[in-house]
């Protein structure tokens, strides 16, 4: 508190930010400092004694098309962030706030992740909207990372659908308590009662509805609060002043009900609400307003209760009672615990396992995890979410993966495309850094602390292409962008093909790779020449095979001799395992490290189709070695040639990736669509019919899927909609097992001639 003072001391005047003006972000002025009576605001930041106590970092995640883009713009308006809504698809030419790329205002998507900030009573709240295309699932690993809270929006009539399922996974990854809004009760066949019931049974949450609508579909006007006992009903057209109300007579019974079964779904999770029970006349006498308000934010902090939230951010209902959940409900900074790791995170030193538990102390030493990358006019943007000790522009921090001390350059707010400059941030905040070299992941620390954070989990690859620019002055360019979308996105990988020379990129589907393409046209100006997709296939074993390889050379001079022993199995999985069975010292263990570097280079280019090799088991029981000949070069090789023959001996096969597909159409196109599925070889899982809307859900194989959004649209009048993401793979036909072989055969005999 003495610094701010300090600042304060200096003018009000010192900590105005100044205004610059880009094509693609701006630096706005920052005047908003007030003394309030519990504290002051300083560039829109609240300070006071129990500050952290106050601010909430959430994100908003979901499936695709569920509302999280607008119910953002919502929240945004309400807080007096923006001044007029504005819709998703741009249709007035501005867009929603946080859809500022010109690709995600035409499709009317979320690509990038993106922050804001906005005040909520006394309370700051950091907030991340989140893509809800799996194509761009990497934007909302690293968003979840590194946030305290989530809100996880629901479509009233689909409910549960597969990408909720993916975003209930990555929230379990990283251990965050969510709060689940139920959005579009506006809708046609909207039912609130149909998603709990989903979230329990497909997701296994402990969901309990903390409110009920009053209406639905076209009659929606509000929600009665099961805590406080009282009606919000939003007639203004904006929303924006909730009528406070009694409970409508006709929903007193149901009331009762749902409050009755809230609190018997905490009572089983929580035991001070269990003790309350058991020493008070429940049902007859219930818990007051403070406890159980103080009971649901412990269950969900703890993860073992999600409170569930009602309304439409189209129509402009309940989005005030979500904000006041947000802070009755989800944790600060302060009660979630973060934990590094004592050592250095890189290739060249590993990572130790000495675990650190870091706390929200603006004294401490200084520890923040990079977590997003953005190429910006000003140079790279660092997204920073600071874990511990206070971050000051033009300290110096070292990047502890790399071993590089800096000085912080400029330190910027988001809110959107707009940053707005500020001097400092504290523990639990979220900033960005200009000029700063870095790759996502990285851990940044006081000089005089080595502390790592655990990396994010990042998905890999299902497709790739085969790219270059279509004129020989755009290589420069070609080039560039290709660097920068490599920082910037994790699982979009670039590498040279050795045999053809051609440049492949690799992303998670067509989508993905599109938006890739499309944005070298705009942000770069190169035209680029796009080659066929190609399928990230593995080849693996399916039986045992033995090898007994020697590998020997005599040119003068110095030859060369290996020779080992041993066997070839299938592995569970999709990883690969090296095991030295060799007795004794036939082998000494510097041949040994040689051996298992050279099945890593087998394991990264199949024999069948030149593609990586996954869940083998490649065991070494004996070898054999000469005085003089014998070298760890001599052994890599060695190893090549046993793998080849014991890969040979133990019936090798070609797995291809299978992904999960959900599609919504009108029910007047199912034959149409499920004869196309049939066509494309899937296998139909599940089926969902919900009024006129029919949801099918299905596995096909990825090499069937290219194109398959043309035929659908063209199929369904354009009302067809699908979502694709990675399951699993498994061997291919035999008939395209050999038409994979031959036409690698093919390509390798070209490019010899």
């Amino acid at each position: 508190m003495s610094q701010l003072f300090n600042i304060l001391g200096k003018g009000v005047g010192s900590v105005l930010s100044r205004s610059i003006n880009t094509s693609s972000k701006s630096i706005i002025t920052s005047s908003n400092t007030a003394i309030g009576s519990k504290g002051l605001w300083i560039g829109g930041r609240f300070y006071s004694t129990n500050e952290l106590s106050k601010l909430r970092n959430i994100g908003i995640s979901a499936h695709i098309d569920s509302g999280k883009t607008t119910l953002t713009e919502r929240i945004l308006f309400y807080t007096g962030r923006i001044k007029e809504i504005h819709e998703v698809r741009g249709k007035d030419g501005v867009g929603a706030k946080m859809d500022s790329m010109d690709l995600e205002r035409e499709k009317g998507i979320t690509i990038q992740s993106a922050a804001t900030h906005a005040k909520w009573g006394q309370n700051h709240i950091n907030i991340i909207d989140t893509p809800g295309h799996v194509d761009f699932t990497i934007e909302v690993e690293r968003a979840l990372r590194v946030l305290d809270g989530a809100v996880l929006v629901m479509c009233g009539v689909s409910g549960v659908q597969s990408q909720t399922i993916t975003v209930d996974r990555q929230m379990r990854r990283y251990n965050v308590p969510r709060i689940t809004f139920i959005n579009k009760l506006d809708r046609t066949g909207a039912n609130p009662w149909n998603v709990i019931d989903q979230l329990r049974k497909k997701l296994n949450l402990n969901a309990a509805a903390v409110q009920i609508p009053v209406g639905l579909e076209n009659n929606l006007e509000g929600v009665v609060s099961l805590v406080d006992g009282k009606a919000y009903l939003f007639t203004e057209e904006k929303g924006s002043k909730p009528i406070i109300a009694e409970i409508p007579p006709t929903l007193k019974e149901q009331y009762l009900e749902k409050k009755i079964e809230l609190i018997e779904r905490i009572a089983n999770v929580d035991d001070q609400l269990g003790e309350w029970l058991i020493e008070n006349d429940f049902p007859n006498q219930m818990p007051d307003e403070k406890t159980l308000k103080e009971a649901i934010r412990r269950c969900t902090i703890a993860r073992t209760l999600v409170p569930v939230f009602m309304g439409s951010a189209f129509k402009n209902t309940g989005v005030q009672p979500l904000l006041d959940g947000v802070i009755d409900y989800l944790p600060n900074p302060t009660e979630k615990k973060i934990i590094a790791h004592e050592g250095n995170n890189s290739a060249s030193q590993p990572l130790e396992e000495k675990e650190i538990e870091l706390f929200s102390d603006p004294k401490k030493p200084f520890v923040g995890l990079a977590f997003k990358l953005e190429e910006g006019r000003f140079g790279q943007l660092t997204y920073m979410r600071v874990y511990q000790g206070t971050l000051k522009r033009g300290d110096m921090i070292k990047n502890v993966n790399l071993n590089k001390t800096i000085k912080v350059p400029r330190l910027v707010r988001m809110h959107a495309a707009e940053m707005e400059e500020i001097q400092e941030v504290g523990p639990g905040e979220i900033c960005a850094m200009f000029g700063v070299d870095c790759y996502s992941g990285n851990t940044f620390s006081s000089p005089n602390v080595n502390y790592t954070m655990t990396s994010m989990h990042i998905p890999e690859p299902v497709m790739a292409l085969s790219i270059a620019p279509k004129a020989k002055d755009g290589q420069t360019n070609f080039s560039k962008a290709l660097n920068k979308f490599q920082k910037e996105d994790p699982t979009f990988r670039v590498k040279t093909d050795e045999d053809s020379g051609q440049i492949i990129i690799s992303g998670m589907g067509e989508l993905h790779l599109e938006i890739y393409i499309e944005r070298m046209k705009r942000e770069y100006n190169v035209d680029t020449i796009v080659g066929k997709p190609l399928v990230a296939y593995r080849e693996t074993i399916q039986g045992k095979g033995e090898y007994n390889y020697t590998h020997k050379k005599q040119s003068g001079g110095q030859g060369q001799y290996a020779k080992m022993a041993g066997h070839i199995e299938p592995l569970e999985g999709m990883e690969n395992e090296f095991v030295n069975d060799v007795i004794g010292t036939a082998i000494p263990p510097n041949f040994v490290e040689a051996i298992k570097k050279g099945f890593a280079d087998c394991c990264s280019k199949g024999p069948l189709i030149g593609h990586p090799i996954s869940g083998i088991k490649f065991v070494v029981s004996d070898g054999a070695t000469h005085s003089v000949d014998s070298s760890e070069l001599a052994f890599r090789i060695a190893t090549a040639g046993a793998f080849k023959e014991g890969f040979a001996d133990a019936s090798p096969m070609i797995l291809e990736p299978i992904m999960k597909v959900e599609i919504s159409i009108p029910s007047e196109f199912q034959g149409v669509v499920i004869s196309g599925i049939n066509r494309r070889k899937g296998a139909i899982t599940n089926s969902n019919s919900v009024g006129e809307s029919l949801t099918i859900e299905c596995e096909v194989p990825l090499n069937n899927m290219f194109g398959y959004s043309t035929e659908l649209r063209s199929m369904t009048q354009g009302k067809g909609e699908f979502t694709m993401e990675y399951q699993k793979h498994t061997p291919v036909s035999r008939e395209l097992f050999n038409n994979l072989i031959e036409e690698y055969q093919k390509k390798r005999e070209e490019e010899r001639k």
